[in-house]
């Protein structure tokens, strides 16, 4: 029997799995999370490719563009909103090659882990956020 294979998931389907995601956290991080601009795109421009030294487009799955929570002032009204932007076809390429999670999985793993910089989490808090999310 032959397999029928759908498209691709759209960026807006990746976004509202990344909104599922958010909605997951717990309710003393997500209050926090209101003002952040979230966005997907297929890939990081080049600027941000070369800001990072990453050549490789595909390597780069998210970004958190912003100050941590900790780090922020009142002396920085009138900054651009923090952003985190998800980036499409690197995360499809890594749920392709891995072949053992969902997508959803993923995204959120990618998700939080941009959060967790908004936060100024180490890795270990990030995983964490990450179990308590699941």
């Amino acid at each position: 029997m032959d397999r029928v294979f759908g498209i691709a998931p759209s960026a807006e389907e990746i976004e509202a799995l990344a909104r599922a995601a958010l909605e997951r956290l717990p309710a003393q991080f997500r209050v926090h999370l209101g003002d952040i601009v979230l966005l997907v795109e297929d890939f990081a421009d080049q600027e941000t490719l070369d800001e990072m030294g990453i050549a490789d487009p595909f390597e780069l799955t998210g970004i958190y563009e912003g100050l941590p929570v900790g780090d922020k002032s009142v002396s920085q009204s009138g900054a651009m909103p923090d952003r985190i932007r998800l980036f499409r076809s690197p995360i499809l390429d890594e749920w392709i090659e891995r072949g053992d999670e969902t997508l959803e999985h993923l995204v959120s793993h990618v998700l939080i882990h941009e959060v967790g910089h908004h936060f100024g989490l180490s890795d270990e808090a990030m995983h964490a956020l990450e179990e308590e999310a699941e």
